[in-house]
């Protein structure tokens, strides 16, 4: 099992586009997200892709200025 914990920075205005998009990946749960654009979600391993693999994808998605890994689990 692996999960990490990540904080995005978006445009406020892009905010609310941008958390459907997220909660649409596979494996990734919005957790908070604030007026100033910060989201801050987690991502879990899924069968189709490793959570490095989904930091790239977030990190592309219209709308995200920075998306950085904060905490990363792992354990059998």
């Amino acid at each position: 099992m692996n999960i990490s914990s990540i904080v995005i920075l978006s445009r406020p205005d892009d905010s609310s586009l941008l958390r459907g998009r997220l909660a649409e990946l596979p494996g990734v749960d919005v957790h908070a997200a604030l007026a100033d654009g910060r989201i801050v979600i987690t991502v879990e391993d899924t069968p189709e892709k490793k959570p490095a693999e989904t930091l790239m994808q977030v990190q592309n998605l219209p709308g995200v200025l920075n998306a950085a890994l904060i905490y990363n689990y792992c354990d059998e």
